[in-house]
């Protein structure tokens, strides 16, 4: 975090706040002596043993394929002063560091990481995202309208900001950062004087307890699809993963549309309903598709108003009025917030046209019912849509089908290939999505095709269509690394496409 260090804080005090603030997580524990508590001075708290910086308290997770405990010693060696973990201290053995036992390191990080920065999110008021799709863009509309009376900070899948400037990326590509980033990020935002900031919050960033020390102020959820079903098990436990948010935060913003409104609503102490329901506080009357976006027309808590946005899409409505349901609760005027609309620059990879003639489009879809709004949203009469997709490796594979299928529904031809096949096979990710694409009716070699490079992907989709078709590249989006079993490859989808134009 450049510009931003927090004050360094004795062993003893940072401790004492953790187990002040999560009881349970220390309940028990074998602390250092008083002197070493005072002796030590905790200058950050670190998760992965590669960023360990002198003076750090080192925390050791278990994950799904590595335990963080077996690179204590290394951690020591790297300069932390302190150790935090879950094993017993008669397994771990002589380190050269002091060493505590947690319950869940996990959990034990987030309270350790909002000790140390002070517990910025308490500085702040936090308005958290989630939902299965709509999350990054409903994040962007609201930290746009809220950039008209407030310093607001962002952070998202794409992109963090702090008011109006985009901050240097951090590594890979997640929808929630850690939780040492977590901290760190809003700290620097309070540090900077920010009274706000968006925060998106995924699924597994309540699961894994990236935001368990994170005070909301407000909640705002966009829809709920089958996603992450395999770490999650079953859709009511994704469902009660986002409902987390909503139990804690004192006003939440809610999709009235969506099937998991009234169970969110019963999480919920208080809410803001929109949607096109009849009974929505933010109401959409109509939504009118326009050539450089959409028009519509919003009933905001009884006062009717004309909006512009300038974005393409259907659903984007829907995003659209959650950005200004949750900016009214803050306290921006309903007709400023709605004519502000207007003005949205947009989010990179979601609906970015990067080229014309033909059009190409690069979009983060990547569930079969995001892919389906996008193929929708992307056709216009008298052109053909191919679409290029794939479905990344170590993730949901009940997802694999359902998106080849709905590429062949909703595209004249779909060119199936590479998503962050990480320790996969990309053929065995690719004959799923065939089979899916099979059952659709969708005929190999005619309505969709196998490119396992996503590179050639893109080049032969590009080169497959006319001057008026639209190439939608699906499922990377902004990210800007692909993840493959034995390498990682730094990647710009846009930049791709670009290429794939010239070369055309």
């Amino acid at each position: 975090m450049t510009g931003y260090r927090p004050a360094p804080m004795r062993l003893g005090a940072l401790l004492a706040d953790a187990a002040a603030r999560a009881p349970e997580l220390f309940a028990g524990a074998a602390l250092p002596d008083a002197p070493t508590l005072e002796l030590f001075q905790i200058t950050a708290v670190a998760q992965d043993h590669r960023r360990v910086e002198p003076g750090a308290l080192f925390v050791a997770r278990r994950g799904e394929r590595f335990d963080a405990h077996a690179y204590l010693a290394a951690a020591v060696a790297a300069g932390a002063v302190a150790l935090v973990g879950e094993r017993p201290a008669s397994e771990v053995g002589a380190l050269g560091a002091p060493y505590v036992q947690v319950s869940d390191a996990r959990a034990a990080l987030a309270h350790l990481a909002a000790a140390l920065h002070r517990h910025p999110s308490e500085r702040l008021r936090v308005l958290g995202v989630t939902g299965t799709d709509g999350k990054t863009t409903t994040s962007y509309l609201l930290h746009w309208l809220l950039l008209a009376r407030y310093e607001a900070g962002l952070s998202s899948t794409a992109a963090a900001y702090l008011g109006a400037r985009e901050l240097p990326p951090e590594e890979g590509h997640f929808t929630t950062p850690e939780a040492t980033e977590v901290q760190a990020l809003l700290a620097r935002f309070a540090a900077a004087g920010a009274s706000h900031a968006v925060l998106e919050s995924s699924s597994h960033g309540f699961a894994q307890h990236r935001l368990d020390a994170v005070s909301y102020a407000l909640g705002v959820f966009t829809n709920l699809a089958p996603e992450h079903l395999d770490h999650h098990g079953t859709l009511e436990a994704y469902r009660e993963a986002k409902a987390t948010l909503m139990r804690r935060a004192p006003l939440s913003v809610l999709n009235r549309d969506d099937a998991a409104y009234a169970y969110l609503a019963a999480a919920a102490p208080a809410h803001v309903a929109y949607g096109e329901h009849a009974r929505a506080d933010v109401r959409l009357l109509s939504v009118t598709p326009e050539a450089a976006g959409l028009a519509l027309e919003l009933d905001v808590h009884g006062e009717r108003l004309a909006a512009r946005l300038p974005l393409v899409g259907r659903y984007n409505a829907h995003n659209a009025a959650a950005a200004v349901a949750a900016a009214v609760a803050e306290g921006l005027a309903p007709a400023a917030a709605a004519e502000r609309l207007a003005s949205f620059p947009g989010v990179p990879g979601r609906m970015q046209v990067v080229g014309t003639r033909p059009t190409v489009i690069v979009d983060f879809a990547h569930t079969a019912p995001a892919l389906a709004k996008a193929l929708e949203a992307v056709r216009r009469p008298g052109s053909r849509v191919i679409v290029v997709v794939g479905s990344a490796g170590e993730r949901d594979p009940g997802k694999r089908g359902p998106l080849g299928a709905a590429a062949v529904r909703g595209a004249d031809l779909a060119v199936l290939t590479e998503e962050d096949s990480r320790s996969e096979s990309v053929d065995a990710i690719l004959a799923a999505m065939a089979a899916g694409a099979a059952a659709a009716g969708g005929v190999e070699g005619a309505d969709f095709v196998r490119e396992p490079d996503r590179a050639r992907a893109i080049r032969r989709a590009v080169a497959a269509a006319g001057a008026d078709d639209v190439v939608l590249l699906a499922g990377k989006g902004h990210e800007r690394a692909l993840e493959r079993a034995h390498e990682t490859l730094a990647w710009d989808e846009a930049a791709e496409a670009r290429r794939a134009l010239a070369e055309r």
